[in-house]
């Protein structure tokens, strides 16, 4: 089985359903999560979930080493600006592994290696959209050739230098793979022949993101407006199983597109798990509503 290994600078303050996104974690052991952060140690954290201690001001330091550049910055957000270069920051990590990738946290997994087959891991990148990077999960082959593929992107030098937010990952890094976002399935093929560096990689759409500016599976923007996740596996109230599931839109008006509202569904909740979620063995569903437990007639029960 091919080792992975997700890379995780995170620092500020782990958010309120930060147990719940370890409790997915949790259920896929064979994969390995790395948290570099000033959070603390959760209590109970999974053994496939590692934390190291350090704080924002050390990572800076850490990246100005290994990348010789000028890192500062009082925004935390804005270590997304280096993610294609995480495997060379934290090159002694990634030894023996496979992969190395990076994703956000406001996201809950389902059962990875369903998706993550043996077939799909022979790519050199993974993205679970079809057109693009994709920042909230996102796998790189471990070896020289690709560790060191973000030196390809024009400046990156001066671009991953910035103190503000800049689209490293879905934007400049997505060119570098692919040549033009939303390129046609057959161009990329046919740019693939002239250009080697273009082949071999997976840009597979896995309809992770609600409410996104794609439609959903069925060609309709109407997405499920239940998810449940049920001791590893995470389904949809129509019963597919998905691979996992990112809610920004729900989180966060921020990227919401017009036609799902102004306002995102959880910013007026008071909080967002429901304090009678407190035996996750039982699952629990993550909706408009929040993070809240199953129903005894929800669908799932049936499904399982």
């Amino acid at each position: 089985m091919k080792k992975i290994i997700f890379l995780m600078p995170y620092f500020g303050c782990f958010p309120e359903w930060f147990d719940l996104y370890l409790e997915s974690c949790r259920w896929n052991p064979t994969i390995d999560w790395l948290f570099f952060t000033d959070c603390g140690v959760p209590e109970n954290a999974p053994a496939n979930v590692r934390f190291i201690q350090m704080s924002f001001q050390a990572y800076q330091q850490l990246v100005c080493d290994r990348l010789n550049i000028s890192f500062q910055t009082h925004s935390a957000y804005t270590v997304c600006n280096l993610r294609p270069a995480y495997g060379l920051i934290h090159q002694e990590h990634i030894a023996g592994y496979d992969y190395f990738g990076f994703g956000d946290i406001d996201v809950i997994y389902g059962n990875l290696r369903a998706f993550y087959t043996d077939a799909v891991l022979n790519y050199n990148t993974i993205s679970t959209h079809s057109d693009r990077v994709s920042g909230h999960l996102f796998l790189i082959k471990n070896n020289e050739y690709w560790v060191n593929a973000f030196r390809r992107i024009p400046d990156w030098q001066n671009l991953m230098s910035q103190p503000i937010n800049v689209p490293m990952d879905e934007g400049y890094f997505t060119k570098q793979l692919l040549g033009r976002k939303r390129l046609p399935s057959f161009l990329r093929r046919l740019w693939g022949i002239v250009d080697p560096d273009k082949r071999h990689h997976l840009f597979q759409e896995r309809f992770s993101t609600v409410l996104s500016d794609r439609p959903w599976m069925n060609g309709t923007y109407d997405y499920p407006t239940q998810w449940f996740w049920h001791r590893g596996k995470l389904t949809v109230e129509t019963g597919e199983e998905l691979m996992y599931l990112h809610f920004m839109n729900w989180k966060s008006s921020r990227y919401l597109r017009k036609r799902y509202g102004e306002q995102a569904a959880w910013e007026d909740l008071s909080q967002l798990v429901d304090p009678n979620l407190t035996d996750l063995s039982q699952g629990f569903c993550i909706s408009p509503l929040g993070f809240t437990p199953i129903e005894s007639t929800a669908p799932i029960a049936i499904a399982l």
